[in-house]
């Protein structure tokens, strides 16, 4: 998308975001919500990246008075360990997270906030009923500990029909030590969370193989997306009746196709990563131009992605 230097923009701070589906919905948004911009840059950079390009990504972002502000998707733990020293204004979740994705300006003060657990928690509502865990006795198992495990699991910890059980998974311990972290600093109910590391793909099945029926088994490790591949292997076992929820919408999404494969045997609710996107994006672009969204706004924002996905 071309960018007149004199006219006011939107960032996205992510991997590959020329082909997300928000560049051809965010001038549609804008129409509806009357924002002061239709155009939205993106701000590629590597899963590698260097904690200069971080800092040089956010003083772009806080120097240019035509930068409104940005969404920060693959790099929001990234973002916060290498530049969270240039924000005037960081939120509790931003804080106890570690993560930033929400990059909004407030006059001269930059503004980051982490709002995965707030929008995990909307697309969660969208899906699963209120008293599913205390119904069925299901536990949760969330495939991936970095920014949007962390958030779904905070969520979870909030929830009035809070799981018995929530399993984290991460292939090295220096997550699982952080997110052990996160939850001592929000006081997470003593055993509600299990942190297992796990080496390979056939551990994490064992895991899922092993959870009750009706379950809810999440991944949250950014593969499908930003790179090929599943956490599980093909000849998973997923729980009876379970909810399993891809959270991508684009990509190879190798972990949906497996879950799609035996849904009708297995009596699964699939659902993939697309109301979660609706709400991420929706949050931060309430966020940076300073909006309240009703549910009804919510649902013609999505209506209209709908329209353009």
């Amino acid at each position: 998308m071309t960018h007149t230097p004199d006219a006011d923009y939107m960032g996205f701070v992510g991997v590959t975001t020329a082909s997300s589906s928000i560049m051809k919905v965010f001038p549609l948004w804008a129409d509806i919500l009357g924002l002061p911009t239709r155009t939205l840059i993106g701000h590629d950079l590597p899963m590698d990246a260097t904690t200069e390009q971080y800092r040089a990504i956010v003083e772009q972002i806080r120097d240019d008075p035509h930068h409104r502000g940005a969404l920060v998707t693959t790099h929001k733990m990234n973002v916060y360990a290498a530049a969270s020293d240039l924000f005037e204004d960081l939120d509790p979740f931003a804080v106890s997270c570690s993560e930033i994705s929400s990059i909004a300006k407030r006059g001269d003060i930059l503004s980051g906030r982490a709002k995965d657990p707030i929008t995990v928690d909307l697309a969660l509502n969208d899906f699963l009923p209120a008293d599913h865990f205390a119904r069925t006795g299901a536990h949760v198992i969330i495939l991936g500990a970095g920014g949007s495990g962390t958030a779904l699991s905070w969520a979870l910890s909030e929830r009035a029909d809070a799981p018995a059980k929530v399993t984290v998974t991460a292939r090295d311990d220096a997550k699982l030590d952080h997110l052990r972290e996160v939850h001592r600093q929000h006081g997470t109910r003593d055993g509600l969370i299990e942190y297992v590391r796990t080496d390979s793909i056939a551990d994490a099945a064992q895991l899922v193989a092993a959870a009750p029926a009706g379950s809810l088994i999440v991944n949250a490790t950014g593969l499908g997306k930003d790179r090929p591949g599943s956490p599980l292997p093909d000849d998973v076992a997923f729980p009876e009746g379970a909810y399993v929820w891809e959270f991508n919408y684009r990509g190879s999404l190798e972990f949906l196709h497996q879950a799609r494969a035996q849904q009708e045997s297995r009596a699964l609710h699939v659902i993939d990563g697309w109301r979660y996107f609706i709400h991420g994006w929706s949050q931060v672009v309430a966020d940076v131009f300073e909006l309240t969204l009703t549910p009804e706004v919510v649902e013609q924002l999505a209506e209209a992605a709908e329209g353009a996905h």
